[in-house]
């Protein structure tokens, strides 16, 4: 699977509280790709964002059931990096966003 690029590694932001309340100690949650490693997504946060990660802790969001009526179906699942960048850098695409 090493055939992805940078784009494709770091899907998006995740927007909530709890990942915002982890700015203050520079820690920054993306949805990844599911096939993505630690190693992939080191280097796409690094070359996108020009910072240099400290660490990163991955989480697999498990999908899940939801009915509307008579209808059931599932949420799908995916895969979450929480991402520990060098003191003093930040992230910009988070900074101007209030939750």
């Amino acid at each position: 699977m090493s055939g992805l690029t940078n784009e494709q590694v770091v899907l998006a932001p995740v927007v909530s509280e709890k990942s915002y309340a982890g700015i203050a100690e520079r820690r920054y949650t993306f949805k990844v790709h599911p096939e993505a490693h630690k190693t992939q997504i080191r280097q796409a946060v690094e070359q996108l964002f020009d910072v240099h990660v400290e660490r990163i802790n991955l989480v697999k969001v498990q999908a899940k059931p939801k009915r509307r009526g008579l209808f059931k179906g599932t949420r799908p699942g995916w895969k979450k990096a929480i991402v520990q960048v060098r003191e003093g850098e930040t992230i910009e695409i988070f900074e101007g966003a209030q939750v």
